[in-house]
């Protein structure tokens, strides 16, 4: 226990600093309450991690045979970039536009300053920039599961196409997976709508709680409701697209209606729920290590550049006065472009995973198709297990 010395008075008492005692304690309350809850959920997960050792085993499987598939085919690469750009350029158009739509509203000289305008939204004009506002979000996510099937596709033609069984490898079929979303788009668009539809309402609700908590002042409860309402919105818009992309996953195998891929799809995770929660977790762990460590390694590259060109140096002449906007835009700019490329993992796994639950579906629990990963793995498994036997007769 960690112990706290108090200053002694010149009559031998105690000299008690009531308040930064009290400040200390309530850290050291805090560092044990830390610490307990830390142990907690660390016993928690050693259980979890130990009682489900299976599906753990078969989700770092899947792991390595996405990362396959993305070796074998590098120019898959090019699609989330491909969109990425067809983004940007939709965001383009569509300010232009908004703009016009805008510019529709009473515009009159600002009172004080002749060089400003002011204007007042007109009702008819106010739902066209709603309706506009939605369509520019209906579109950005029908690009982004666009992008994201095209994605399922070229991986389970990867699956499908490898004999792992007699240590054969398929191909991935890029453009199977572009005449897939040509000819889904009605699915991609059912898919967006139900996001575009969360975001919107989590945008409303952003602009609500804004003017509630000015109009509240430094009102304590109203910031805490708005924190706990806008937790709970990002969680439903979190779950709404994990189920989309779901979905998808098993649409891409299957080519069943969205609805009703929802639905298979929904039963076949109950049915191996370890295997794809551990999946799904340690691809996100994998993805957030690569954007931190790309990110780091691009900051501390901009940092040794700016160094050997003297901007850190103050009495040089290229000296730069403030480095932190440079690092902050270095970093955001890295930070998007990383995300952009190793969501490309995150979607494999979730195809490879799908593609593997239906091929043990389909075939009595024993796989027949897949890439050599999981049937190195097995083969291994089987010949320790003939070793064990023959060293024990």
């Amino acid at each position: 226990m960690l112990s706290i010395e108090l200053k002694k008075r010149e009559d031998g008492t105690f000299l008690e600093e009531s308040q930064e005692l009290a400040d200390l304690n309530q850290k050291i309350m805090y560092l044990y309450v830390f610490t307990g809850v830390s142990a907690v959920i660390t016993l928690i997960y050693m259980c979890l991690i130990f009682c489900n050792c299976t599906a753990l085993k078969k989700a770092i499987d899947v792991i390595d045979a996405a990362s396959d598939f993305l070796a074998k085919t590098p120019w898959i690469v090019l699609t989330p970039l491909l969109f990425f750009v067809l983004q940007i350029i939709a965001v383009k158009l569509w300010l232009v536009s908004y703009f016009f739509v805008v510019s529709m509203n009473k515009i009159e000289p600002h009172s004080t300053i002749p060089q400003m305008k002011t204007f007042e939204w007109e009702p008819e004009v106010k739902w066209m920039a709603i309706y506009m506002f939605f369509g520019i979000l209906w579109v950005t996510a029908w690009l982004e599961y666009m992008c994201k099937f095209i994605i399922m596709v070229s991986s389970t033609t990867y699956y499908f196409n490898s004999n792992g069984a007699e240590g054969e490898e398929g191909s991935a079929e890029v453009g199977t997976g572009y005449k897939f979303a040509i000819l889904h788009t009605g699915s991609l668009a059912i898919a967006a709508f139900i996001i575009a539809i969360v975001r919107l309402i989590r945008t409303i609700f952003y602009y609500i709680a804004r003017k509630a908590e000015e109009s509240s002042g430094d009102n304590f409860a109203v910031k805490a409701i708005v924190r706990c309402a806008e937790c709970v919105l990002w969680c439903i818009e979190k779950i709404c697209d994990y189920i989309n992309s779901s979905a998808l996953a098993y649409q891409a195998v299957t080519g069943d209606d969205f609805c009703e891929s929802a639905w298979k799809m929904l039963l076949l995770q109950i049915k191996y729920v370890g295997t794809f929660t551990f999946a799904n977790f340690f691809a996100k762990v994998f993805v957030f290590m690569g954007k931190v460590s790309i990110t780091g390694a691009n900051l501390y590259s901009c940092y040794a550049l700016m160094k050997a060109f003297g901007n850190l140096d103050e009495g040089s002449a290229n000296s730069v006065s403030s480095t932190l906007p440079i690092f902050l835009i270095v970093g955001a700019v890295t930070y998007l472009a990383a995300s952009v490329f190793l969501s490309i993992l995150e979607t494999a796994v979730l195809s490879m995973l799908t593609s593997h639950a239906i091929d043990l579906d389909i075939n009595n629990g024993e796989p027949k198709y897949g890439p050599p990963t999981f049937y190195n793995k097995i083969a291994n498994k089987k010949d320790d297990d003939e070793k064990v036997t023959n060293d024990l007769e």
